[in-house]
This record gives structure tokens, C-alpha cells and sequence, in this order.
């Protein structure tokens, strides 16, 4: 069974089968309650957790980005030496070229967040510091530079709004 102490998805793309999984491995499931609406097989192993980040044990941390879907989250790791690894499923979409970073509210449609919605990822976002960021999929993982290419990815976001970073700080 391995000792796993906690399951945290990043948005309900991923809940399927997770009242087996937390039974299994007799742990926690933590969700973000702005998502509890998807959540269709309810369990005692899912913890509805509500603010800007949920500590889980030894600095991993959740922490609620939005975007992609009300409850959206990432998880922080913190990493000896480092500044940290980001688990961010699709609440962060990295480009199979690796060069970019999309928030999108439909991956598959690509249909953008509204201007508003943006922001508040951008704000909830901006003050994350790390030196790898993995996607959803193992093609997606960011090992160098992850933190420039996802600033220069939200520069570009703000710079299409007309936004100047410094006005939402």
C-alpha cells in the first residue's frame, strides 16, 4: 500500500474512481469545496477544503489557482536546494514545445478564460516560486527554466488584455 497519506487532484477531470483509491490506501481525498458539485460518488475519505491554499504536511501545500474550472489547484512541493515542484494537472497547460504555458477554461475547444477570470489566476498565481513545473501528462514536464517560461506565459496573457503586471499587484 506504500504509506500514502493524502490524494489531491487538481479539478474534476480526475475524480472517476477516487472514493476506491482513498479506500484502498485509507487516506484523505482533498478537494477544493468550489468543485464539490462534481464530486458524484461521495465518500468519508473527501475533505472539502475552502481558502487560497491548504497545508498538507512538511511544506506540500494545495493551493487554489482557478481557471480552468472554479476549484482549480496545483500542488507545491517544497525540493532541497531548490525553489520547489509545482503538480499542476491542466490548471496549467504546458505546450508539447515546451516554450509556453496556456489557462484556458476548454483545453479541448480552446476557448480562453474571460478577462476576469484570468486575473484572478494571474493574482493567486503570481507569487509562486518553483523550479519545476509537471503537467498532467509525462511529455509536459518542465525541468529548466520552468518558472521564466510560465512568467513570460502570463506576460503574454496580460499584454493581449492590455494589462501592465504591476497594476494588479
Amino acid at each position: 500500500m506504500g504509506g500514502l497519506k493524502a490524494i489531491a487532484f487538481s479539478h474534476p477531470h480526475y475524480y472517476s474512481n477516487m472514493s476506491e483509491w482513498a479506500q484502498t490506501f485509507n487516506c484523505p481525498v482533498y478537494i477544493h469545496e468550489f468543485d464539490e458539485q462534481w464530486i458524484s460518488y461521495k465518500s468519508e475519505f473527501i475533505r472539502l477544503w475552502n481558502g487560497d491554499f491548504k497545508l498538507l504536511r512538511d511544506g506540500i501545500n494545495i493551493i487554489h489557482i482557478g481557471g480552468h474550472f472554479p476549484g482549480s489547484c496545483v500542488l507545491r512541493l517544497p525540493t532541497a536546494g531548490g525553489k520547489g515542484t509545482i503538480f499542476c494537472g491542466d490548471t496549467f497547460y504546458i505546450a508539447p514545445s515546451k516554450r509556453h504555458i496556456a489557462v484556458m477554461h476548454s483545453y479541448p475547444n480552446q476557448i480562453l478564460l474571460p478577462k476576469d477570470d484570468f486575473i484572478t489566476v494571474y493574482k493567486r498565481s503570481a507569487g509562486l516560486e518553483f523550479d519545476i513545473l509537471l503537467g498532467a501528462f509525462e511529455r509536459q514536464n518542465l525541468t529548466e527554466n520552468a518558472q521564466l517560461i510560465f512568467t513570460n506565459s502570463m506576460k503574454r496573457y496580460l499584454d493581449s488584455y492590455g494589462i501592465e503586471p504591476e497594476s494588479l499587484l
